[in-house]
C-alpha cells in the first residue's frame, strides 16, 4: 500500500506541475540549448559506423542529429595528417550548427590525431571537452604487429608519442577525460590511456570494441561532456 501511495503522489505532483505551467522533471544530462555539438573520431581499421550505437543514445537523450558528426578517414596515414582532417571536421560542425565550441569523443587511435589537433592546431575557443575511450596515449604492444605509419606511431616509445606527450600531456584550455578497461585486450598496457591532468576513469570488464557500446560508459561520457 505504501508503494502504491508513493507512486500516486508522484503522479499527482507531475500532473500539478503541468497544470500550473511548471516543467516536468527532466534528466539532468539531457540535451539543452547550452550543450555542445559532438565530433566522433574512430580508431585504427574502423569507420564512422562504429559510433552508431553511441550516436543513437545521444539522440535519445535529445541531441539533434545535426549536432552529432562522425566521419571516416584513412587509418594507415600519420595521425598528424588525420589531425588536419579533424580540424576541418570541427570547423564544418561549428559552421553547420552555429555553435561556438564542440566536444570531441574518440576511440582507440582516434585519440592520438585529436590530441595532436588540440596541441598543435586547435584554437582554444573551438573545443570544450575531449574524451578518449581506450586510447593508446602512451603506446600499445599491439601495434608491433602492424606496419603502417599510424601503427608505428602507436608503438611504445615512438617518436610521434614522445613528441605528443612532451611537456603538458593535457595542454590548452580544454577539459580532458579518459576511460580504460582492465579487459581491453588491445591497449597493452591498459594504463597507457591515462593522461596527467585528465579525469581518468577505470571501467568494469569491457572489451576494447565495446567501450563505445557499453551503456554505463555512455552515461558517464554523456555526463562528462554535458555537465
Amino acid at each position: 500500500m505504501t508503494s502504491i501511495m508513493a507512486r500516486l503522489s508522484l503522479a499527482l505532483t507531475v500532473a500539478a506541475a503541468t497544470l500550473v505551467g511548471l516543467p516536468s522533471p527532466v534528466h539532468a544530462a539531457s540535451y539543452t540549448a547550452s550543450s555542445n555539438p559532438i565530433l566522433f573520431v574512430h580508431g585504427w581499421s574502423s569507420s564512422a559506423s562504429t559510433w552508431n550505437t553511441m550516436i543513437s543514445r545521444f539522440q535519445a537523450d535529445g541531441w539533434p542529429s545535426s549536432h552529432l558528426r562522425a566521419f571516416s578517414y584513412d587509418t594507415s596515414q600519420s595521425n598528424a595528417t588525420t589531425a588536419q582532417t579533424v580540424s576541418q571536421e570541427v570547423d564544418k560542425l561549428l559552421g553547420a550548427t552555429g555553435a561556438s565550441k564542440v566536444d570531441i569523443i574518440t576511440h582507440s587511435m582516434g585519440g592520438l590525431s585529436s590530441r595532436y589537433y588540440l596541441k598543435n592546431l586547435a584554437s582554444s575557443g573551438k573545443v570544450d571537452r575531449w574524451v578518449s575511450l581506450g586510447g593508446p596515449n602512451h603506446g600499445t604492444s599491439s601495434a608491433n604487429t602492424c606496419f603502417s605509419t599510424a601503427c608505428v606511431e602507436m608503438r611504445i616509445g615512438s617518436t610521434f608519442l614522445t613528441s605528443l606527450n612532451s611537456g603538458d600531456e593535457t595542454p590548452g584550455a580544454f577539459t580532458y577525460g579518459t576511460w580504460r578497461s582492465p579487459c581491453d585486450g588491445v591497449i597493452n598496457p591498459v594504463d597507457s590511456t591515462v593522461l596527467s591532468g585528465a579525469a581518468n576513469t577505470r571501467t568494469a570488464c569491457v572489451t576494447h570494441t565495446n567501450l563505445q557500446n557499453d551503456a554505463t560508459i555512455y552515461g558517464q561520457v554523456r555526463d562528462f561532456v554535458n555537465p
